[in-house]
């Protein structure tokens, strides 16, 4: 059975350089780093003090200021990056059937800041001064349902949830509502605004974020380096328009790339740590070439979970040895989470992005921070400086808490 090709015509990024898809990819392309000391709170008293964070974000540009008051900052990045994809699909939603237009963003955390805002009040100040604003303002799937009241969308809406997965596997299953026909176009991604003191305090708790930078924090995140030590948080979103591609020629879009696979697979070994050797991730990436269609030395980029932990960077190594055999040699594999940090919820849409973007302009973004070999870690990680290279097939992985895997492979769209 011949599936309906889906194709890219939008994307949308927040991110800790700026608002739009071509600031973020200006900074990757020539290796800039988002990360910085930890502004958003007193972060004295925590083991990690370093964060990407989103410092000139400004949500009154995007929506009306008594409503981003009533709202979480998960929200307001997904409603900005889903009004900024929008433009740049140049979508005219009085000429489009919006019963046909859907919405599915995911977020691996949601309303972070309301639940420790509100805890505060309920401690201090008693049950009465919580806001009436509070249950809906945590929820995961309230970013799809405000974008969608927003946007008019009467399509299909839901959210994702798979902790680092999430954005990945939104946009996965967004390809398959389009594939089965039920839609036209889904504004799909993740958005995820954990910069709070209860999840640093958490994270740190694990054992899990960078600690030996920051004094340094441009030097924290440092996938696949033998100096890692954890990684470092991000805060954003990442926003595709995801559309048919016969509704997209007929009104004659721009169109970024073929998103052509997806795939989805669990450990089913451990809440957090990655199976160690690999397995979920290569039955994954199996998955995703399967389903595009495309054979393993037809790739060429594959842009990698790539955390900056210890085992997630020498698992995923060993992953993609697995799979690719010999070919892995010639694979150009980079983590841009070197420069924006680790996004959780929304790191698998902003690479998505990237992935679109690589394919776009033909450069490959770099993996920042790589001074020191590991014998673990033994691929091209396109280390520290960009390269400009035509590439045809691209992959994008992650991997979640609760060992969820995703991938998802774009391909160059000739017409």
């Amino acid at each position: 059975m011949t599936k309906e090709p889906i194709v890219i015509t939008g994307i949308g990024v927040i991110s800790s350089f700026g608002d739009g898809v071509e600031v973020f990819w200006d900074a990757l392309t020539h290796g800039k780093n988002g990360i910085g000391k930890i502004t958003l709170f007193d972060a004295s008293q925590l083991n990690c003090q370093v964060a990407s964070e989103c410092v000139n974000f400004d949500a009154s540009k995007y929506m009306d200021p008594k409503e981003a008051k009533r709202s979480d900052r998960y929200t307001h990045f997904a409603i900005a990056a889903s009004k900024l994809a929008v433009k740049d699909a140049g979508l005219d939603f009085s000429k489009t059937d919006m019963n046909r237009v859907g919405v599915l963003i995911g977020s691996g955390v949601g309303g972070m800041s309301t639940i420790e805002t509100q805890s505060r009040a309920y401690v201090e100040r008693g049950p009465r001064r919580v806001s009436p604003f509070m249950i809906p303002n945590l929820l995961s799937n309230m970013a799809s349902g405000v974008v969608a009241i927003d946007l008019g969308a009467k399509g299909v809406n839901f959210s994702v949830v798979s902790a680092c997965a999430t954005g990945t596997h939104a946009i996965g299953e967004a390809m398959l509502h389009l594939q089965a026909g039920k839609e036209d176009i889904i504004i799909t991604g993740g958005s995820e605004a954990a910069v709070t003191p209860l999840s640093f305090a958490g994270f740190c708790a694990m054992k899990a974020m960078a600690t030996n930078f920051n004094d340094e924090p441009e030097r924290a995140s440092r996938p696949f380096d033998a100096d890692r030590c954890g990684f470092v948080m991000g805060e954003g979103a990442g926003i595709l328009v995801l559309e048919r591609l016969d509704h997209a020629l007929k009104r004659g879009a721009k169109i970024y790339c073929e998103l052509s696979g997806y795939g989805a697979t669990c450990d089913a070994y451990h809440i957090t740590s990655p199976d160690i050797e690999g397995r979920g991730l290569s039955h994954c990436l199996e998955r995703v070439m399967d389903d595009a269609g495309v054979n393993k030395e037809d790739v060429q980029y594959i842009n990698a979970h790539g955390t900056s932990t210890a085992y997630n960077d020498k698992f995923e190594t060993m992953a993609i040895h697995g799979v690719f055999g010999e070919h892995a040699k010639k694979l150009m594999v980079s983590s841009t989470k070197s420069m924006t940090g680790h996004l959780l919820g929304a790191a698998g849409a902003v690479e998505a992005a990237v992935c679109a973007k690589t394919i776009e302009s033909g450069i490959i973004p770099p993996t920042i921070n790589y001074e020191h070999s590991d014998p673990d870690c033994d691929l091209d990680y396109v280390p520290n400086e960009a390269r400009e290279v035509r590439v045809d097939n691209v992959i994008s992985t992650n991997l979640g808490f609760g060992g969820h895997n995703g991938a998802l492979l774009f391909r160059r769209f000739k017409g």
